[in-house]
């Protein structure tokens, strides 16, 4: 999508690809501030023009950028995000690397590194005690603010959790917040991969492509006994080299991220709630990092996380346990100055009511 992006920009001006220069990769990172992002017209709603049909009517939703009133997470603004343009920063970049070592592209670079970080190699001259920091970065790559992770609360978890409909979509998400494994890891187990007796489910890690076995919820593997019964009484394939999550119909399609997102959707929309799939991973993460009886090295092995710094981001209070902590200091504030006894009368000797209502000692 980052190279078709840069392409059709080109192809607007009638440059080639193998001809763009850095004016060209400049006046392309400012295009990307100013404009607005490109919607496509629905099908269903594509359909319905073409046919000359009135549409149902949509519930009116948030605009573009608002945060929600029950989540307070922002949704997709209607401009490219600062992190959608450091990434069409970084692949560009890539890409006419990769073709300038090959001999098959421009000789300079239109996205070159920023002038004080192109010579030398990439930390030189690291301190050991210090963790390490991004030396190469791009000139025209913008700054990107820093956000802490958000997690599910409690009783917004088990009001998503009565909001589904099958078995197979209560398994899941009992998995997600009891592993803390990505969605695309877990739909990828096969049926060989959970073993309840251990009470792990084994998935393959992302980056490593590594086999790991988690340790999960017995409520998890209750909710998946319950869905592969009903599952394999319906027709589903049986087998340990099978996919452990298919699709609910006919005909038997393992199931996949789109669908799962799609399910996930659907339990937000009737709580007004824009919660997303890696929010599970994230409220995984934060009940475990803040177990006093876990330590922090446990919990970074069960995350595959490379470096401990990234499971310390979990060690904060979020968002939502700071306001919880913000309205009991106002709550004990309001009680105590409840009960600020009166000040004595006039003449009476403060020494004297001490020792007679015995608070001196």
């Amino acid at each position: 999508m980052d190279l078709l992006r840069w392409w059709r920009f080109l192809w607007g001006w009638g440059i080639a690809w193998d001809r763009a220069g850095r004016s060209d990769a400049r006046d392309f990172a400012r295009w990307m501030q100013i404009a607005n992002k490109f919607a496509p017209l629905h099908w269903r709603h594509r359909r319905a023009i073409q046919t000359e049909t009135t549409p149902k009517p949509v519930r009116e939703q948030l605009p573009p950028g608002a945060p929600n009133p029950i989540t307070g997470k922002s949704s997709p603004g209607p401009r490219y995000a600062p992190t959608t343009r450091a990434h069409c920063e970084t692949v560009l970049r890539a890409f006419y690397d990769f073709h300038l070592s090959e001999g098959t592209g421009p000789i300079l670079n239109p996205f070159p590194l920023d002038r004080s970080r192109r010579r030398g190699r990439a930390h030189a001259h690291h301190n050991p005690d210090e963790r390490f920091r991004h030396e190469r970065q791009g000139r025209y790559r913008p700054a990107i603010p820093k956000r802490a992770p958000r997690r599910i609360p409690d009783a917004m978890f088990n009001a998503l959790f009565a909001a589904l409909k099958h078995d197979r979509d209560r398994a899941l998400l009992a998995f997600w917040v009891s592993n803390g494994a990505r969605a695309e890891e877990l739909l990828t187990s096969r049926q060989r991969d959970a073993l309840p007796g251990q009470q792990v489910l084994g998935v393959v890690r992302k980056g490593s492509r590594a086999y790991q076995q988690l340790p999960c919820s017995a409520d998890a593997f209750v909710w998946l006994r319950l869905y592969q019964e009903s599952a394999w009484r319906a027709g589903v394939p049986r087998g340990q080299s099978e996919g452990l999550w298919w699709t609910l119909r006919r005909p038997w399609r393992p199931l996949n991220y789109p669908a799962a997102r799609a399910m996930f959707n659907r339990a937000n929309s009737l709580l007004g709630t824009n919660w997303t799939l890696h929010d599970l991973r994230h409220t995984a993460a934060y009940r475990l990092a803040r177990d006093p009886k876990m330590p922090l090295t446990d919990v970074q092995w069960v995350l595959g996380h490379a470096h401990l710094s990234t499971t310390q981001l979990y060690l904060p209070a979020d968002r939502d346990e700071v306001i919880e902590h913000v309205r009991a200091h106002h709550a004990r504030r309001a009680k105590s100055a409840e009960r600020v006894p009166p000040p004595p009368a006039a003449g009476y000797n403060p020494e004297s009511l001490n020792n007679l209502f015995g608070t001196a000692w």
